[in-house]
């Protein structure tokens, strides 16, 4: 069960990004320096968003345990499936930016969410505001906006300023969203990560 709520949480994300893709814009996280480079590199989105994600791997395998980076590897994996069929099966369109925006953002923040609240993320920002929420308590739509917003402004070099504007409007989104789920993120989260914690604790102790 908990797989299939990951699949619809995936396929949910990329039908978002497309969406955005659809509209010229481009959004926060690893997704959205994916989406920015392949408006400049002759690489597609889904192999760009899988090579960022890379290195966020290591620091959630070290932070967060095995469970959580595998599943964040499949959701990651399963994205950049998804992008890559939607890219060949949908109809040739565009969407205004602003509403792109509104109903990218949505659709995203609703992915993201399912994802986090089964025990998984897309990498990149999400995986560091979730490590930084476990530890320190911080805010995640905060924490999440903050990067966001600086990876928009490396995408105005891809999209120019208005468009990045409308960006922003995603952005603002989804952040809006994670903080209101949070302590339904957060209790989720304890759950899956706690356990390995205390199993870890226990094998050091063993040892010793």
């Amino acid at each position: 069960m908990k797989f299939l709520f990951m699949m619809l949480g995936c396929f949910i994300t990329a039908l978002g990004l497309s969406i955005l893709k659809a509209s010229g814009i481009v959004t926060g996280g690893t997704a959205g320096l994916a989406l920015s480079f392949s408006y400049l590199l002759p690489l597609s989105f889904p192999l760009l968003f899988a090579i960022i994600n890379l290195p966020f791997f290591i620091i959630s395998f070290k932070k967060m345990g095995k469970e959580f980076t595998f599943a964040t590897m499949a959701a990651v994996c399963m994205v950049t499936l998804f992008s890559a069929l939607l890219a060949k099966i949908h109809v040739a369109f565009s969407i205004h930016p602003l509403v792109g925006s509104v109903l990218g953002g949505i659709i995203i923040g609703s992915g993201t969410i399912i994802l986090f609240m089964n025990g998984s993320s897309l990498g990149g920002a999400q995986i560091l505001s979730i490590t930084l929420q476990k530890q320190l308590n911080w805010n995640m739509g905060k924490t999440n906006f903050v990067f966001d917003t600086i990876v928009i402004l490396i995408g105005v070099c891809s999209v120019g300023i208005i468009r990045a504007l409308y960006s922003i409007i995603s952005v603002l989104i989804i952040s809006f969203m994670m903080s209101y789920f949070k302590e339904k993120i957060a209790k989720r989260n304890r759950a899956y990560v706690t356990p390995l914690v205390e199993k870890r604790n226990h094998k050091t102790h063993s040892i010793s």
